[in-house]
């Protein structure tokens, strides 16, 4: 579960001549999994277009190259294989490579490879969207709102003041070069007494761009001479200039040094960037403290009261304002963390625009909103739903998460230092528009899709909502978020739905629940993240939903919702939890459905039954999907709000609610229930509670040369009061993992993961033995995965070659033996490169050899023949089985009629440069006598 090298991958190790270093791998197609010990792979093995083994300063790699750059998102680029997770590759600087070393890969079977970032597919083929060249009809919008009966996104009354501070860079753990500390500050002019302030954090982007030269970026840190820092921090001017106009000193922050960094992060940056977020604000403290101490642009505007503030971040800039906030509350371990010193702010709620959360480790205790761009191209799979939907029966539930779905927004227009046209620095449309098939809703000119300024004025006004709700505490604002159904005028003509849980929310009818899973009956009740029938959404859904976005595990326990399926109307759905919950002094109940994408009329019944028995029906509703494609993540759930008033009639016990149900009365149809809430107006206060941190650690050792060794999980619990996790535990032979409910902090065990390395003197890959989490109830999660890494400290053996019939007349085989010094526990490779014949001698070509065997070489049979040096993929492979000392190079040749004489065939082994590793061998096949 961690970025670390695995043991039991079954992997490619490419061993040189008996005598030669190792120096790398070699850079030619390859069958991921060879079924015997012969260089004889079956059709369709090869590796496919575009990958290749690679080598680079003695390690050997896994290589993806793109047919075209691929832009510097916040979506972590992931290597796949028969849908499971083989690794984090690392990008090379011509934006088109990823790396992964093949020590770090995580499957044994390298079958189906892929390439996805947040579960879009990079690497699809050229012709992938062939089955959409007929464009299909606009997806139909929903109807606009009624407006609100406030507008938080028309100005205020203050005009504002810019300016920008840089100060010495900071050093932070695991990033070997300083980080900056630059803020550009936007503040309100003459605005009385102390002001709270907001600060936004920007996401992961390119780094550094040579001016002039349209088109070159880089994800460099520090950044080439003759090239600048793309200024992302001046992206949110317009948002800043909003906010400080009504009253918040505002500061965005830059980080580019940490995006040329973190892409080896096992949090993809989170502590980092929350170390950066406190360092400034530990600056803005001192600045409060002593103000003759602050930057001119910070003096420039009034003073700050710190104990209101609004966090703002987009993409992985909000995971990180996520992670300050719980580092704020929480204090991380100090050998991770790179501000060590007390908090002396109040974060007040924060918003996260388009983001990641890769840890899917929400802060429940304190306000947020999300932001879910319905045309996001980078981090499709609109994960930041986790930040709402991961706060459920953690904590107190008293602070409100919201959801904001923007239909035609994409990731980057959130930002104009990464919107064509208006930044400074090369910049495009993350959509991935095709335009021999353009997409209906998404693609530029749709109908459905924002512009620019657009979209930007939109995400302006719902950040300032968070602020006006969460700061100011004007509880107007919250039927903007909350799904009430109310629009701000000011976000026009976007088109934007929200829900909610948390505020003033109450018992919850929660397929999840900590305490128990509900009986369902009349659907079923399904698992969020799962490989197989258990599923909430199978392959037969065309879509995909934000609250069923993968985490670490292939199987996540306990994380569930109910999915209804139906051929005719009438069949209840009926959910029962393991107590009955009370609705007492609630005003509605507050449902969360999905449906699938572009249906209409979609309705049910609604009705609720007592303890003893009472039945009321509370009413009807109708839903409609939202509008989507098969490039949008579109499965997401509306809030349906019935009033309680028919239980009330009925003289239902209310404190005693035994069960809901759902009756559809549409023909047929499909939904899922989320959730369901006692709901009444109003935004309750809210106070952190004092829970449980836990962070996983990752301990490094090595083997050893016999026996068996114990060595414990490192993890840290801190905290008054006790909570519970969810845990899994890989096995690192199968990559599987279980898992369980833990109890952790005072008066529990907590968490205890043994495990036993066996030590040996053979050659193998390291081994981790990953360990995960997630909290469950009372608790937050910081570093969310760790384990034990086994490194292996046994030489690679030395490889041999001998000729076996390396002399042979045709239709017998050509065979070279291919030999270890030592046996080694993982699977050795050798590759060799097939070469021209010199001196003019006569070659071997397509047609003297066995065809089932030429397969692997090239697409197609040549025809006429050609000689084997020229085929298209001219390589061969060979597999020294684990646990085996030798294999054998097998040329298997035909008997023809032909009067020929003797023919050549001739491979070099060499490196990914193609440097030549030892000398030529070379085989003879003579005619038939």
């Amino acid at each position: 579960m961690i970025r670390g090298r695995r043991a039991w991958a079954t992997a490619i190790a490419v061993l040189t001549v008996a005598g030669v270093a190792p120096t790398g791998a070699y850079a030619a197609p390859a069958p991921p999994e060879i079924p015997g010990a012969t260089a004889t792979a079956q059709p369709g093995d090869a590796l496919p277009p575009g990958w290749r083994i690679a080598g680079e300063k003695g390690r050997n790699h896994l290589e993806w190259r793109a047919p075209e750059p691929v832009p510097m998102g916040d979506a972590r680029v992931e290597f796949r294989a028969n849908g499971e997770l083989v690794g984090v590759p690392e990008p090379q600087d011509d934006g088109r490579t990823f790396r992964l070393p093949m020590d770090e890969v995580r499957t044994a079977d390298l079958g189906d490879l892929a390439v996805e970032a947040a579960g879009r597919r990079l690497d699809e083929a050229p012709d992938a969207g062939a089955s959409r060249r007929a464009e299909p009809a606009a997806p139909k919008l929903p109807p606009k709102l009624p407006a609100g009966t406030v507008d938080p996104g028309k100005p205020g009354k203050y005009a504002t003041t810019t300016g920008e501070y840089s100060l010495a860079s900071v050093k932070l753990p695991g990033f070997p070069a300083p980080v900056e500390m630059r803020g550009v500050v936007v503040a309100p002019k003459k605005a009385p007494g102390k002001r709270p302030v907001a600060l936004f954090l920007h996401g992961r982007h390119a780094t550094c761009y040579v001016p002039g030269k349209d088109g070159e970026a880089s994800g460099d840190w520090p950044c080439a001479k003759g090239s600048k820092p793309i200024p992302s921090h001046r992206g949110y001017l317009r948002d800043q200039k909003l906010l400080a106009s009504q009253g918040y000193v505002t500061v965005s922050i830059s980080a580019n040094g940490i995006n040329g960094q973190d892409w080896n992060a096992e949090d993809g940056g989170a502590q980092a960037r929350s170390s950066l977020i406190r360092n400034h604000l530990g600056r803005w403290a001192d600045w409060a403290a002593k103000p003759s101490s602050a930057p001119a642009a910070v003096r420039k505007g009034p003073k700050t009261d710190l104990s209101k503030v609004l966090l703002v971040g987009h993409s992985r800039g909000g995971e990180g304002v996520n992670r300050a906030v719980m580092d704020s509350l929480y204090k991380p371990p100090a050998a991770q963390d790179g501000y060590r010193s007390k908090a002396r702010w109040n974060i007040r709620g924060t918003v996260h625009i388009g983001p990641t959360i890769f840890g899917q480790n929400p802060v429940p205790d304190v306000p947020s909103l999300t932001i879910l761009p319905g045309c996001d191209g980078d981090v499709s799979d609109l994960q930041g739903q986790v930040f709402t939907d991961g706060t459920r029966g953690v904590s107190r539930g008293k602070a409100l998460h919201s959801s904001v779905y923007m239909i035609g927004a994409n990731h980057n227009y959130f930002n104009t230092e990464w919107t064509p046209g208006q930044a400074q620095a090369p910049a495009d449309d993350d959509f991935w528009h095709d335009p021999e098939a353009r997409d209906p809703l998404c693609s530029p000119g749709a109908a459905g899709r924002l512009s620019a300024n657009q979209q930007h004025k939109a995400g302006a006004t719902y950040i300032a909502a968070a602020a006006r709700l969460f700061v100011g505490g004007d509880d107007r604002v919250r039927q903007l978020v909350d799904g009430t159904g109310r629009r701000a005028p000011s976000a026009d003509p976007a088109r934007v739905l929200t829900h909610a849980v948390g505020g003033n929310r109450g018992a919850a009818f929660l397929p999840d629940d900590p305490q128990g899973s509900p009986k369902v009956s009349g659907a079923r009740l399904c698992d969020a993240v799962a490989p197989g029938r258990t599923a909430c959404m199978g392959e037969k859904d065309p879509g995909s939903s934000p609250h069923f976005a993968s985490w670490r595990a292939e199987h996540e326990a306990g994380r569930r919702a109910v999915a209804l399926d139906w051929k005719k109307p009438g069949t209840i759905a009926r959910v029962t939890p393991k107590k009955p919950v009370s609705v007492k002094g609630a005003k509605s109940l507050a449902l969360r459905v999905a449906v699938p994408a572009n249906t209409s009329g979609t309705r049910f019944d609604v009705h609720v039954k007592d303890a003893k028995g009472k039945r009321a029906k509370l009413g009807s509703v109708k839903v409609d999907g939202l509008p989507g494609t098969d490039r949008t993540t579109s499965y997401w759930a509306q809030e349906l709000r019935l009033p309680l008033t028919a239980a009330t009639r009925a003289k239902l016990n209310l404190a005693k609610i035994a069960s809901l149900e759902l009756t559809p009365k549409s023909s047929s149809g499909k939904a899922w229930l989320m959730d369901a809430w006692s709901w009444k107006p109003g935004t309750p206060a809210v106070k952190a509670a004092g829970l449980a941190r836990v962070d996983i650690g990752t301990l490094t050792v090595k083997e050893g040369d016999s026996g068996f060794r114990t060595y414990q999980v490192p993890v840290r619990t801190t905290g008054k009061n006790a909570g519970a996790v969810r845990l899994y535990v890989d096995d690192p032979e199968t990559g599987k993992s279980t898992s369980r409910l833990v109890k952790v902090g005072p008066g529990t065990a907590g968490i205890k993961v043994t495990v036993k390395v066996e030590g040996n003197k053979r050659y193998g890959w390291d081994k981790i033995h990953g360990v995960a989490v997630k909290a469950v109830r009372g608790t937050v999660v910081g570093a969310d995965a760790g384990g034990v890494l086994a490194e292996n400290d046994d030489p690679m053996p030395k490889v041999s070659i001998e000729p076996v019939a390396a002399d042979v007349t045709e239709g017998a085989p050509l065979t070279w033996r291919i030999s270890l010094s030592e046996k080694a526990d993982v699977e050795i490779w050798t590759v060799a490169q097939l070469l021209p014949v010199p001196d003019g001698r006569p070659e071997l070509s397509t047609a003297d050899v066995d065809q089932e065997w030429l397969s692997q070489l090239v697409d197609r049979v040549p025809n006429p023949a050609i000689p084997l040096s020229k085929v298209e993929y001219g390589t061969l492979w060979t597999t020294v089985e684990a646990g085996q000392k030798s294999a054998d190079l097998t040329v298997p040749t035909i008997r023809d009629q032909l009067k020929e004489p003797a023919e050549y065939v001739r491979f070099q082994l060499s490196d990914s440069d193609d440097k030549p590793l030892g000398p030529p061998f070379e085989g003879t096949v003579r005619d038939t006598p």
